[in-house]
């Protein structure tokens, strides 16, 4: 599966380290949920103004969010019954606000990475948290990914 990285690092203020991180998660995601075969997963490192414009657009809220996730299948059972090449979706970080909740939580820009691209991630794979039953799905996935991962608090 291949990973597409938009290249705007210099104008969002992304470090290697980050995108690097970014991509380790996104990989995990992909090993743990058995989805090794041939197909394209793309991610967008932007500026709060264009996750805002995004999120009002697509969201209707006029809010600036961390991530959004633009899944090309709405369930896990349709990625299983798609055909041999998987184009997931598009997933979108805002950096900036990445780095200020790594800052208000406490730990590392690339923990906060991590988790981003591991939530977007299970959207992409058609998990969401509107229902408690859907959260409780969707956290536990997200646990046992960042265990994997070995991203701790701190």
């Amino acid at each position: 599966m291949e990973i597409l990285i938009n290249d705007t690092r210099e104008r969002v203020e992304a470090t290697d380290k980050t995108v690097e991180t970014i991509k380790k998660a996104v990989e995990a995601v992909l090993r743990i949920e058995e989805l090794q075969g041939e197909g394209e997963v793309s991610i967008s490192l932007v500026k709060d103004e264009e996750i805002l414009e995004l999120n009002r657009t697509y969201r209707n809220q006029p809010s600036v969010t961390d991530v959004l996730s633009f899944p090309q299948y709405d369930h896990p059972r349709e990625i299983a019954e798609a055909g041999e090449y998987l184009v997931l979706g598009d997933i979108v970080i805002a950096v900036d606000r990445m780095k200020e909740q790594a800052r208000e939580l406490g730990h590392s820009q690339e923990r906060e990475a991590t988790y981003l691209s591991v939530h977007g991630m299970y959207h992409l794979l058609g998990y969401d948290h509107t229902t408690p039953e859907e959260q409780r799905l969707m956290r536990g996935r997200e646990k046992a990914a960042l265990e994997i991962l070995q991203v701790f608090k701190g």
